[in-house]
């Protein structure tokens, strides 16, 4: 045994320093860990990132690596430590690169969410910051990508290439799908034209319409007002027509309607449809200063259409805001329907006379 110890003693302690060297790394790389969570949460409060967890696990693998790489040297021949040493450096500049890539992104996001943050807090529009956001962070990783293919001497030409400015748009356009390519200059079509942004509330179709929450660099994600999260992509919607609540005044007219049967009376059911939507506490006076002097009433109602069944009544109600209406319309709905019931005006529906004639024969 001591003749052995006495043998591989340089080896075993070269074996114990490398082994050393990976755990004080590791439990280095542990309290740095820890530091950096008090930084952020000092530096950016509220804001949680899992580039930290991320980052932790990089070092961690790139000392497990680096350390059997050391370890390697004392089972091969004198002739390979030029190949080794290559392995070596070759995982050492591409941990470091991981490392730098991921700190960037991460930095650069919470940076984002923060600015997002506050631009909120001051009631402004943060749609551009959240769309840059994507393209910051996109655009950290992808370069560090290239910088890795840059190790490798197959994929130097590619990464060289890409790396020259027009050659970026050439590999996307070569990798990616057409629909992928549409989706992101739908994206960037929205942020700049701006028919919406984030916050406003839009329909697309009769039943869609919902709060847009996130515009990314592929969709468009929409919260319904039965909270479902509606996923569209950005090549769709910039084709659809859609209604945009918020933009320019934000003041609505819901129109409500009521259809009652021809032997009802329609200047009743006028003046209690304009009766109910004046008194409601979410009505807003449109008139112009004109209609005011002239005593125009501030709901307009009309007989707007006669049917085959029924007569159309319709009251032109106005409020401050898309949801002001909807509430507006739900409760009115109600209490005219009441007020019809106590003055016998009635609702009509479809009916259909049946005449049969009798066979004189």
């Amino acid at each position: 045994m001591i003749d052995f110890l006495e043998k591989y003693k340089p080896l075993l302690i070269y074996v114990a320093i490398v082994i050393l060297a990976v755990v004080v790394l590791y439990f280095i790389t542990r309290f740095i860990h820890q530091w950096l969570l008090k930084k952020e949460e000092a530096k950016f409060p509220g804001e949680k990132s899992t580039s930290l967890k991320l980052l932790k696990t990089v070092l961690n693998t790139l000392w497990l690596v680096l350390g059997i790489i050391a370890l390697s040297f004392i089972f091969v021949e004198e002739e390979s430590y030029g190949e080794l040493k290559s392995d070596f450096k070759l995982a050492l500049y591409l941990g470091f690169l991981a490392v730098i890539t991921i700190i960037t992104a991460a930095t650069t996001n919470l940076w984002f969410k923060r600015s997002i943050r506050e631009k909120i807090k001051q009631n402004q529009d943060p749609t551009n910051l959240k769309f840059l956001r994507y393209v910051a962070v996109f655009s950290i990783c992808f370069i560090g990508i290239l910088f890795s293919l840059l190790a490798f001497p197959s994929l130097e030409g590619i990464a060289q290439t890409a790396l020259g400015g027009a050659g970026v748009i050439v590999i996307i356009a070569g990798v990616a799908s057409q629909e992928a390519l549409s989706n992101l200059i739908g994206g960037i079509f929205i942020i700049s034209f701006k028919p919406f942004k984030i916050y406003d509330i839009i329909q697309i179709t009769d039943s869609l319409v919902g709060t847009v929450t996130d515009i990314t660099l592929r969709h468009t994600i929409i919260r319904s007002f039965d909270n479902k999260m509606i996923v569209i992509p950005n090549s769709v919607i910039n084709k659809e027509r859609l209604i945009n609540y918020n933009l320019g005044e934000l003041k609505n007219c819901k129109f409500v309607e009521m259809n009652i049967s021809y032997t009802s009376d329609v200047k009743l059911a006028k003046q209690i449809m304009q009766e109910e939507c004046e008194k409601h506490p979410l009505i807003l006076d449109n008139r112009s200063a004109i209609e005011k002097l002239d005593g125009k009433p501030i709901v307009k109602t009309a007989l707007t259409k006669i049917n085959d069944s029924t007569m159309t009544i319709r009251a032109w109600a106005w409020s401050k805001s898309f949801v002001d209406s909807f509430d507006l319309q739900c409760d009115v709905n109600e209490t005219i329907k009441a007020r019809f019931d106590a003055h016998a005006i009635d609702l009509a529906y479809p009916t259909r006379t049946i005449i049969i004639e009798k066979d004189t024969e």
